[in-house]
């Protein structure tokens, strides 16, 4: 009985050959995983030029180290690892500021009913740009990058309440920003 050995990766035949060096398999992923990678590390730094930064810092140090890629996830998932720890340094560097709050205030900032509304993905991304960059962030990773408030509490350098906080801060916002676009 032979047992075929499925990979978790969706392109393993390419990351095995950047694995020995292949340049067209490296312009292959690049080719596939750029605009995807670029639109995470923009969500998070809503700088064009900085996510350009980040991707291009992302996936040189991503096959710099692709030797070390084992496999146990997709490649996509791995990179996406890289770019958003890179876009988080980024932000570090800005000495971006959170707002400590304590858990008190997260009772205060219940948030409200959904609303039923739908909105389209320009209009949404529209009004997530707008927030301010604190609740982006957080907005962002809790709901896009699927971070639990304790991981991006750990990330940010910030207390787990000050993420919800955020959050709920953001999200209130956000529904502003909507209702005020129709």
């Amino acid at each position: 009985m032979i047992i075929a050995i499925e990979h978790n990766t969706e392109h393993h035949d390419l990351v095995e050959q950047c694995k020995k060096g292949d340049d067209k398999a490296f312009r292959e992923l690049y080719r596939l995983y750029a605009k995807p990678m670029f639109n995470a590390s923009m969500r998070i730094l809503n700088n064009r030029d900085e996510a350009e930064d980040v991707l291009q810092e992302s996936f040189v140090a991503a096959f710099r180290h692709i030797r070390s890629f084992e496999e146990k996830g997709s490649f996509g998932s791995w990179l996406k690892r890289i770019v958003i720890n890179r876009s988080l340094d980024a932000l570090k560097k800005q000495k971006q500021n959170f707002i400590q709050v304590d858990e008190l205030d997260i009772a205060e900032e219940e948030a409200e009913e959904e609303n039923g509304f739908e909105y389209d993905a320009v209009t949404l991304q529209k009004a997530i740009d707008r927030l301010p960059d604190g609740y982006r962030v957080i907005l962002t990773l809790f709901l896009f990058e699927d971070y639990s408030h304790r991981m991006i509490a750990e990330k940010l350098g910030i207390s787990e309440s000050t993420s919800k906080s955020q959050y709920l801060r953001a999200r209130k916002k956000l529904g502003t920003y909507l209702k005020e676009q129709k």
